[in-house]
């Protein structure tokens, strides 16, 4: 007999695969109609199915497992500058980009299309988050474009496309294309205004300008996009610049990678550190402005990080009730020992919060008026900052719940826990959001009221919320005091979601968050207080297999 017929594979889950992850998630569902998306249901149920069935599922994983490929130089010696993605990459960035997710919100407005977008990217991020990226970018690129009449008319039909065309080809010869951004550069990282990086005019078309940019970038993220929005400085400041992968004569623009960064997660995209040399750019929005231009771009991407982050953050703990159900341990099955149970439901409510959240943000930018933009001003950072810095506690809690399973890479928990940490850093870390959220607060003079009519039903129907929001507001005056901006930014987080669980969420979902959160803790998931109705709490999150 040989030793692997002595083996018996016994107490082991099905994997969570072949289910929907719209139809299988009472939280999204809820918060999609409740947002004003009910239009988008069927579209998303059927990107659900899609993305929840075991074919795209190893795709996600195979991206990962398949790293990109930088190649420099052709056999001949050619400089080149291309990258070799896995073919798993190209089938989930076209089922993206088929889907709308790049841009649908521009192509197609109408109320609710950027809740229906985020609904899909929130799902997306569950199976693959390295092509969520440059869809991200070119998401975030469409309002910043249009600020230039005659750069949208060019660019624009091509980003609006639902074909996904992977060719290295001049744009004009293509039938879609995605724009990258490349801001940072290694000596000033955040502080962008220590770029060095020049742009020189050389030529001019009408009101098109055009320049060479001489310098380089530490990253540029999914360079084989077809332009990228970059930042150079000129006579009077650093420009935000539009820099296409090739020239308007047909040849190559000079983007010169000098290597893939070698990064933590987020495999399957291409990070990379590129150089410039006298590189065909566009002016794009006013010279000495680019800071402003570009980061309107980075506003999209940051909701785009909070999105991402929660819809990780349900798929870690998806995987780990799926497991908890099926796992049998000391007669009975996991999900049925107390304490697990008290888990299990912390990270359930963690992760409802987060997704109200999201979408609701998400919702602002359906919205017009001063009071939408105000409110997203201050709240797209704020968000970011405490769901993104919640996420790897929060992977890291679920991983557990399987064992020593949940350390190996086969099961996607490990993946996941290698993949949260990039949103939290991302288009500006936590220090970065947080000082953002002061500025927002001290430059908008709707901002507080505007909180408060956010907030202000919530609070009546729950004193725990109403004594919490008193705190905030005498912690409020001290706001310029940069040192306490972290703890600032998570109360005012931590309000918004309790508010919208009491308006929305199940009463005992409201009452564990509230109980659990305003008033204090160590932060640490599986301490819920008695009382708590943890195994409907955990029910309501339990992924649903067909």
């Amino acid at each position: 007999m040989n030793e692997a017929s002595m083996i018996e594979v016994a107490n082991q889950p099905p994997p969570l695969e072949d289910y929907n992850l719209f139809e299988s998630d009472a939280v999204l569902h809820e918060a999609v109609g409740r947002e004003g998306a009910t239009w988008a249901e069927p579209a998303l149920s059927a990107l659900g199915a899609r993305l929840g069935s075991a074919d795209t599922i190893a795709l996600g994983a195979d991206a990962n497992r398949n790293a990109p490929v930088l190649r420099a130089f052709d056999r001949y010696g050619t400089r080149i500058d291309e990258v070799d993605f896995h073919p798993s990459w190209h089938a989930l960035l076209g089922l993206a980009m088929e889907t709308g997710l790049h841009s649908s919100p521009w192509a197609e407005p109408r109320r609710g299309a950027h809740v229906a977008r985020a609904a899909g990217c929130y799902m997306l991020a569950q199976i693959e988050s390295g092509v969520y990226c440059p869809v991200s970018m070119t998401y975030g690129s469409v309002p910043t474009l249009q600020r230039a009449p005659q750069i949208a008319a060019d660019w624009l039909p091509r980003l609006f496309s639902r074909t996904y065309d992977r060719r290295f080809r001049p744009a004009a010869e293509k039938t879609s294309a995605l724009i990258g951004m490349a801001m940072t550069e290694n000596q000033g990282g955040s502080d962008l205004r220590t770029n060095v990086s020049r742009a020189e005019p050389y030529d001019v078309d009408g009101e098109r300008r055009y320049y060479r940019l001489n310098g380089h970038k530490w990253f540029m993220s999914a360079p084989m996009c077809d332009a990228f929005l970059v930042l150079a400085q000129t006579g009077v400041g650093p420009t935000c610049f539009l820099v296409p992968r090739w020239k308007p004569d047909g040849t190559r623009n000079t983007i010169r990678i000098r290597r893939l960064k070698d990064k933590l997660g987020n495999r399957s995209n291409a990070s990379s550190e590129v150089e410039f040399e006298n590189t065909h750019a566009e002016l794009l929005g006013e010279e000495g402005r680019g800071i402003p231009t570009i980061i309107e771009m980075g506003n999209y991407t940051r909701l785009d990080c909070a999105i991402g982050s929660s819809g990780l953050m349900r798929q870690a703990v998806a995987q780990a009730i799926h497991h908890a159900q099926y796992r049998t341990t000391f007669q009975k099955h996991l999900i049925d020992h107390a304490l697990m149970a008290n888990v299990l439901a912390d990270l359930a409510i963690e992760a409802e919060a987060a997704t109200l959240l999201a979408l609701r943000l998400a919702q602002a930018y359906d919205e017009e008026g001063e009071a939408a933009v105000t409110f997203r001003r201050v709240a797209t950072p704020a968000a970011k900052f405490w769901i993104c810095k919640r996420a790897p506690t929060f992977a890291a809690e679920a991983m557990e719940v399987l064992g020593g399973n949940g350390y190996v890479e086969d099961f996607n928990l490990a993946r996941i826990y290698r993949e949260v940490p990039v949103n939290s850093i991302w288009e500006g870390s936590g220090n970065i959001m947080c000082l953002d959220v002061l500025r927002a607060l001290a430059r908008a003079s709707l901002a507080v009221g505007v909180l408060a009519d956010e907030m202000r039903d919530a609070a009546t129907a729950d004193r725990r919320l109403a004594r919490f929001i008193d705190r905030m507001r005498a912690a409020a005056a001290s706001a310029h005091d940069e040192a306490q901006a972290r703890s600032f930014v998570r109360d005012l987080v931590v309000a918004l979601q309790a508010s919208l669980l009491i308006r929305h969420a199940p009463q005992m979902v409201a009452d564990a968050f509230c109980a659990s959160r305003l008033g204090g803790g160590s932060g640490a998931f599986g301490m819920l207080p008695p009382g708590v109705d943890t195994r409907r709490i955990v029910a309501r999150a339990a992924p649903m297999l067909h």
